[in-house]
């Protein structure tokens, strides 16, 4: 024990504590026979907890590390970027599925980290029915509903997938998602058509598994929300619950249907309301944001290491000298622009086949002709300052349009096919030819 004491306070008078660690402890001045008597109180103690232990519970030979079974090895899917964000921001839970409520999906589009909680909260079936009738008819939707409702609604793993891919949605794509949902052409999507993604996502989980199921025998013992899939992460592809969205779609009943100018109006109100979250962090109730703040929201979701990430601002810094801000209207357009950014690569194909940059009148030109909206003067000024690498008017756009492809997916780097509309697609053909 004396050999072990005096080791121990050779090691303690050795160690060089670093700044972070005595930034709060500066105050402390030890002397070196403290640090022995320290030392042999502390082998004394230990000492004497390992014999009491040893006595105790027996000889202790082995140390065994904590092993999963090996049936649950084989049954372990490694989880997409899209599951694990959602299982991170879920905050609710309800027959043993996971859900967010509008909020938690407000902060999983805006923000790195969901709020601080202790854990999960658990519906009871009464809580449910109130959030329910608190949701409001389509009608009265608006692009505050969200940050109005708060945790007043949930918001199923499919839906989510579907309000993500709304966020990204030109306006022309707005009819092509409409028809997507109305599978048998008659400009209405009643309840029933809307719940066909619930499958269509079920599949997906199905093949990633290696589960083969046919399709055309799937759900025919009642309607699509009567069954679910036990997935073993709460993210159960069909549910028994009436969510958020089939409340405000199809009424606290389900019996009405949603037309396409309702649909039109309720994807246009969620593109604002998270541009408008975004814009007013940086904003605090000011009109107008920094070109600086612009050029961190366009950055944000990229994956820059800090010293690309600073030059870009530095550059910026030293080019602009106009700081007259950026308003929201201007935000907006741009960010309308980028839900276009697909059209926009293809228009600069033919500067890519010449091996040429593009000026500010081209770069106006090939974005009103992709989405018909002008951009103003000074926000393709901002743009030009940010992406312009050596300053002589042209813009490097190959570069701009891979950011702006990070920033579009919010930070989503691949955009696997069994997440996204291509998936939907898809498996709607499929469900049609099963129906036949």
């Amino acid at each position: 024990m004396a050999t072990l004491s005096c080791t121990f306070s050779k090691i303690i008078r050795k160690l060089k504590i670093s700044p972070v660690f005595t930034r709060n402890f500066s105050n402390v001045r030890l002397k070196s026979n403290s640090f022995k008597t320290v030392a042999t109180c502390a082998c004394v103690i230990g000492g004497g907890l390992v014999f009491y232990a040893v006595k105790s519970f027996g000889n202790i030979d082995t140390v065994y590390a904590l092993k999963a079974k090996p049936d649950e090895l084989s049954k372990s899917v490694k989880l997409t970027s899209r599951e694990r964000r959602f299982i991170k921001f879920a905050s609710v839970e309800y027959g043993g599925q996971l859900y967010m409520t509008p909020q938690d999906f407000l902060e999983s589009v805006v923000e790195q980290e969901p709020r601080p909680r202790l854990k999960r909260r658990i519906l009871t079936a009464k809580e449910i029915e109130q959030l329910r009738d608190h949701t409001p008819a389509l009608k009265k939707g608006s692009p505050q509903m969200f940050r109005n409702l708060r945790d007043k609604g949930i918001i199923s793993y499919t839906e989510y997938l579907f309000l993500l891919s709304i966020l990204t949605k030109p306006a022309s794509g707005f009819q092509i998602a409409f028809n997507m949902f109305d599978t048998d052409g008659n400009q209405r999507v009643d309840k029933n058509e809307f719940l066909v993604m619930e499958k269509i996502f079920s599949f997906a989980w199905r093949g990633k598994r290696g589960m083969t199921e046919d399709p055309s025998q799937d759900g025919k013992e009642g309607a699509p929300q009567d069954n679910y899939v036990n997935d073993e992460q709460g993210l159960q592809r069909r549910h028994n619950v009436d969510t958020l969205l089939q409340v405000h779609f199809f009424g606290k009943k389900g019996t009405s249907d949603l037309k396409f100018e309702g649909f039109k109006q309720f994807m246009e109100n969620l593109q604002t309301e998270v541009l408008e979250l975004e814009f007013q962090e940086f904003a605090k109730g000011h009109e107008t944001i920094s070109e600086v703040d612009f050029a961190k929201i366009l950055l944000r979701y990229t994956y820059l290491d800090t010293d690309e990430y600073d030059m870009y601002l530095d550059r910026l810094l030293d080019r602009v000298k106009d700081e007259r801000g950026i308003t929201f209207d201007e935000f907006k357009t741009f960010c309308q622009f980028l839900n276009n950014l697909e059209d926009f690569t293809i228009a600069m194909r033919m500067y890519t086949l010449a091996d040429h940059p593009i000026s500010k009148d081209e770069f106006h030109r090939a974005v009103k002709i992709c989405t018909g909206i002008s951009q103003s003067e000074h926000l393709v000024t901002t743009v030009f300052a940010i992406f312009d690498a050596d300053g002589d008017g042209l813009l490097s756009y190959k570069e701009f349009i891979a950011i702006m492809k990070d920033r579009l997916h919010r930070g989503f780097k691949s955009y696997a096919k069994n997440e996204g509309w291509e998936a939907f697609k898809s498996c709607v053909k499929q469900e049609m030819k099963s129906a036949v």
